[in-house]
């Protein structure tokens, strides 16, 4: 486990499995009303513009360069069902990072409860144990970025950095569209 050696406040405090961590925003309005209705209201038409908004962001990240496969954090084959498609998985495939390809190694294997309605200590134990690598992964020495559309806890990425550094991976880091409970002047 690493300590994030910068970030938000809330991350410095924090041991997580992944290395750093960058975001677009802050989870407010106007930015989280454009997340919840492309993730809740089924508005996929919103992905351009939030990618292009989340884009410079990402050319700003520290490991921007050293990246060698971008991994959308996954959702349960039923939530996948139900909403009709996995919008960390649409970011994924939306932005670009120099010599990164896409990989959906990374599976949940486990059906969990929404982090939403769960409190930090809760969060954590939903999210363990529910993901694991497919057979003939090849995460092993690469350097990894989880890509999400929101951090409240870090619980979630936090459990899939564990998951894909036990295969093997480097580094793991991550980028999400926003992180909610923060002020406005992050660095993370």
């Amino acid at each position: 486990m690493g300590h994030l050696p910068q970030g938000c406040a809330d991350c410095q405090n924090e041991n997580f499995h992944f290395d750093s961590i960058a975001c677009a925003g802050v989870y407010k309005s106007p930015l989280s009303s454009l997340i919840v209705r492309f993730k809740l209201a089924d508005r996929t038409h919103l992905l351009p513009l939030l990618t292009d908004f989340a884009q410079s962001a990402v050319y700003k990240a520290d490991f921007f360069q050293s990246v060698d496969f971008v991994v959308p954090v996954p959702l349960h084959w039923r939530k996948r069902f139900q909403r009709g498609f996995n919008q960390s998985s649409l970011i994924a495939k939306s932005l670009k990072f120099t010599g990164a390809r896409l990989n959906t190694d990374l599976v949940r294997i486990r059906y969990t409860q929404q982090q939403a309605e769960l409190t930090a200590a809760a969060r954590k134990k939903n999210v363990r144990g529910a993901f694991a690598v497919r057979k003939g992964h090849n995460f092993k020495d690469r350097n990894i970025c989880l890509i999400d559309d929101i951090k409240t806890t870090g619980a979630t990425l936090d459990e899939c950095a564990k998951v894909l550094k036990d295969a093997g991976a480097n580094k793991v880091f991550a980028f999400v569209l926003a992180v909610a409970g923060q002020r406005e002047n992050i660095s993370a």
